[in-house]
């Protein structure tokens, strides 16, 4: 029976689950979701979990934190004065922003706090110090 491995194009139907149960994402209403294992292209836990299923397989893993969007990390949280900010902007709370960096790359931010003298920005992946549950099925190696 072929199981896939290192280098292997894979399609996989999934579902991820935070620990109370709430799903974070899934993609049950659309098409699997596909990528080459070993190419960095997803969270290093989930295509671990990957390695060895054969097509028709389904399986649920448990992904620690360190081996999904690592753990939260306190100086990627930044507080601005409001007088910084671009005054073309008016943030909210839960609002992501993309906010330019060296080299012309970029950064993606939640707005986590808005005052009137400060904006909190939150540089962090927002499942970052999560562990994460996955059901996942492996539909076809490519």
């Amino acid at each position: 029976m072929v199981r896939a491995k290192n280098g292997d194009t894979v399609k996989v139907h999934y579902t991820g689950k935070l620990d109370d149960g709430s799903v974070f994402d899934t993609s049950s209403a659309s098409e699997p979701l596909e990528f080459t294992i070993g190419q960095g292209q997803i969270i290093p836990g989930f295509e671990q979990a990957i390695i060895g299923m054969s097509p028709g397989e389904s399986k649920t893993v448990k992904v620690s934190a360190d081996k999904a969007y690592g753990q939260r990390r306190e100086e990627m949280v930044l507080v601005i004065d409001r007088e910084k900010f671009p005054k073309h902007l008016n943030p909210e709370v839960g609002q992501r922003l993309r906010i330019p960096q060296a080299g012309g790359r970029t950064a993606v931010v939640t707005v986590t706090d808005v005052s009137e003298s400060s904006i909190t920005l939150d540089g962090n992946h927002p499942l970052a110090g999560k562990d994460l549950t996955f059901d996942i099925e492996l539909v076809e190696i490519v």
